[in-house]
């Protein structure tokens, strides 16, 4: 079950700056920043209410294998997915392929905050990248 949009993620190309930007726009100057491996990703989540917005940069300028930097080439800086929370990713996936929903890979992993995410192929989502993220040990985003 879907329980709440998780966050919504902008692609930056200098999180420091986007940082300074964000940080004086929503009031926070210490969001939970921390690199995700897998993902070949720096995030930093800015709670807003019962959300977050994320600032997600590539880690190397390069971005070798970073969708991030693929992403910035083709459409530039801005909303890059939205992410929904789920109680059970496998069950969300299930009855979403069951729907005919499309994911880019086959199996959940570890995302931000301790999360457990898949990605749902924009193909089948009218052009839209969604997250799907099963909380883990954090809830930052």
């Amino acid at each position: 079950m879907i329980k709440r949009i998780a966050h919504i993620a902008i692609a930056v190309k200098d999180l420091g700056l986007s940082r300074e930007l964000f940080s004086k726009l929503l009031q926070n100057d210490f969001p939970h920043t921390e690199e995700i491996e897998q993902q070949h990703a720096t995030v930093s989540f800015y709670p807003i209410g019962g959300s977050s917005v994320e600032l997600i940069e590539a880690l190397s300028p390069a971005g070798a294998g970073s969708a991030i930097t693929t992403f910035i080439e083709k459409r530039g800086e801005g909303v890059h997915h939205i992410c929904l929370e789920v109680d059970n990713i496998e069950q969300e996936m299930e009855r979403l392929q069951k729907l005919g929903f499309q994911f880019t890979s086959t199996v959940p992993f570890m995302g931000g905050a301790g999360c457990r995410v898949v990605f749902m192929h924009p193909k089948s989502t009218n052009g839209v990248l969604i997250e799907l993220s099963e909380p883990g040990n954090s809830d930052k985003g």
